[in-house]
């Protein structure tokens, strides 16, 4: 590993590292030690992060991403995990296409996970072969970018899961209740447009606990948005019921508002939500109902984020602000000061144990672990185009400030990303 100096006030630290792994942490002696190392000056040390949740595109949308881009741009929000929607094309529905996407996965700075489809072709109609693909080592399944709405495939994937171990990460969407929508539907009469009311989420979220509850497979719910999906998460946990949840970036400081001012360059689906689901959904992270922060990065060019709310692309990216965004929300408002343990468990453990990969990921930061870590500084930070390392640019947090900035990303002992 290169040497690797991290400018900071908050003291200083050398890692040794052999065979990828950490053999020392002592204080820093002011020269390198020999062998491989790196010396940590300041900063907070966070297990590599894990994204449960992220669009890479490829292959099939590489005008959007490419690996190689959507790599870097996760190395540089400090995240060593990503685990790949299966809305590519082709999709990502058998055990051939997932060893195709690890075989172009190669090489990058992230480690890659293939999430499956739940339906073959995206389609809603049949099932994959769970077993085929828990075969090949998928742990998630998921059609996300559309819901499945049918009871009997979500009762069959379900019993899949609880067959299998592996996990069913569901778009929560009813396509009867939410029609057209594009906002979130109390802000929709000022601009026009049909909008996407909270029961189109919670609908879908009732219905499958239900089913969970009836074949014991475990259900992830996807970006949560609502008080309501709150709720019913809530009290399924409070059952005893295998399901887990996620929130992104987004959802957790933007509301409908910021839709209404900026148009449809926040188009997201679901859409940004009132203020009191906001207070909802950051309250439920830092309790634990929802579980974890995953980014649902969906690049799209610009030219399809531009025009109107109808025609313009639902997706923004979030793997560069996910970091910032989170150690926000566990920022003690009196004392200013953040809770890192809680900031690695919702963007690095906790997903590590949903995904199945616990045993390489989401570690401590300790001697005889992976040297796989992130390294974050407080620095302010103003977020513009020229920041991004992602091919695309739909950003919704243009022009805000930041109080936290990955400035080091290793991955088993290789550092993948140095500010």
């Amino acid at each position: 590993m290169a040497d690797v100096a991290v400018p900071g006030r908050d003291g200083a630290f050398d890692l040794r590292v052999a065979d990828g792994r950490i053999t020392d942490i002592r204080p820093a002696t002011g020269r390198p030690a020999p062998g491989e190392h790196v010396a940590l000056t300041g900063g907070t040390v966070l297990p590599g992060l894990v994204d449960l949740h992220t669009h890479l595109r490829e292959p099939g949308g590489e005008e959007a991403e490419t690996l190689r881009t959507g790599a870097r741009a996760a190395a540089a929000g400090g995240f060593t995990d990503v685990f790949a929607m299966a809305n590519t094309t082709p999709v990502t529905d058998t055990a051939e296409r997932v060893a195709e996407l690890r075989r172009r996965a190669e090489g990058l700075g992230v480690r890659l996970h293939p999430v499956g489809a739940a339906t073959v072709g995206l389609a809603g109609r049949e099932t994959v072969d769970v077993d085929a693909l828990a075969d090949a080592g998928v742990t998630l399944f998921s059609d996300d970018g559309r819901c499945v709405d049918d009871d009997g495939l979500v009762l069959d994937l379900l019993t899949g899961m609880a067959r299998r171990g592996t996990a069913f990460a569901q778009h929560a969407q009813s396509g009867a209740i939410v029609r057209d929508g594009v906002v979130n539907a109390p802000v929709a009469p000022l601009l026009g447009v049909p909008g996407w009311p909270a029961a189109g989420e919670e609908a879908v979220i009732g219905r499958d606990l239900a089913l969970v509850a009836a074949t014991g497979g475990r259900l992830h719910v996807c970006h949560v948005s609502t008080a309501g999906s709150v709720a019913l998460v809530r009290a399924a946990k409070a059952a005893g019921l295998p399901v887990t949840a996620e929130v992104t970036p987004h959802h957790l400081v933007l509301g409908d508002e910021h839709a209404v001012r900026h148009g449809p360059a926040m188009k997201v689906n679901p859409p940004l939500r009132a203020a009191e689901d906001i207070a909802a959904v950051r309250a439920a992270l830092r309790d634990g109902t929802i579980d974890i922060v995953a980014t649902d990065h969906a690049p799209h060019p610009a030219r399809t984020k531009t025009g109107s709310w109808q025609s313009a692309a639902f997706g923004l990216t979030s793997l560069e602000t996910a970091l910032p965004v989170t150690a926000e929300v566990f920022t003690d408002g009196r004392t200013g000061t953040v809770d890192w343990e809680a900031v690695g468990a919702v963007l690095s453990a906790r997903p590590a144990v949903i995904g199945r990969i616990d045993g390489t990921a989401g570690r401590p930061v300790s001697v005889g672990e992976p040297a796989t870590f992130c390294v974050v500084r407080a620095e302010h930070w103003r977020a513009a185009p020229d920041t991004w390392h992602s091919r695309s640019a739909n950003s919704p947090f243009h022009g805000r400030d930041f109080g936290h900035r990955v400035v080091l990303t290793a991955l088993a002992g290789r550092v993948t990303h140095a500010a």
